[in-house]
């Protein structure tokens, strides 16, 4: 690659909107969830990729790529979260569909993070489009089946090593490793 020698106009898209193209056959409602299907966007089904949620409404199109959708991918919004509560700050939320949110991964799509609790069941969520996924949904916590007891401590484990010591200790690596996966999302 060489170095610009003079200057050149680029195209810059703004950071936390994009324009997705969607789906046919679907429409789409301003604030709705945005998730993706064969690199279309439509209102978001549980396990789609969350892409942010819509600008704009869009009407049902006949082929898909016709028309796109404004997006924001970024930022915070106010949503009903299924009983939520102060306790909560922190979690993981989930969303079902485009307008229905929840503290249950199961097969639902990974959207951020409770940042704050306004009432019953209202949530200000955290999100980024782009990070969604990356822990809580994204990556399976690990189910520990050691019958030890996780610590911030990993014991020595020496030639004449006692079972509850490697119990212990693949209890308290499991712990870490799902404090982690949990961070990410």
């Amino acid at each position: 690659m060489t170095q610009l020698a003079t200057a050149v106009a680029r195209t810059y898209v703004q950071g936390d909107i994009e324009d997705l193209q969607v789906a046919a056959a679907v429409a789409i409602y301003e604030g709705s969830a945005i998730g993706l299907v064969s690199g279309y966007a439509r209102q978001l089904a549980a396990g789609d990729k969350f892409q942010g949620f819509a600008l704009c409404d869009v009407a049902v199109q006949t082929s898909a790529g016709d028309q796109r959708v404004r997006v924001r991918t970024k930022g915070r919004i106010v949503l009903t979260v299924a009983s939520v509560a102060v306790t909560d700050i922190g979690k993981p939320v989930f969303a079902s569909d485009g307008n229905a949110f929840t503290l249950t991964q199961s097969t639902n799509s990974h959207i951020g993070r409770v940042a704050d609790v306004y009432g019953a069941n209202l949530a200000l969520v955290e999100y980024d489009a782009h990070r969604a996924g990356l822990g809580a949904g994204g990556i399976a916590e690990l189910t520990d089946s050691s019958g030890g007891t996780a610590s911030d401590t990993l014991a020595a484990i020496t030639g004449s090593y006692v079972e509850a010591t490697i119990e212990n200790t693949v209890a308290s690596m499991a712990a870490k490793i799902n404090a982690i996966i949990r961070q990410l999302g």
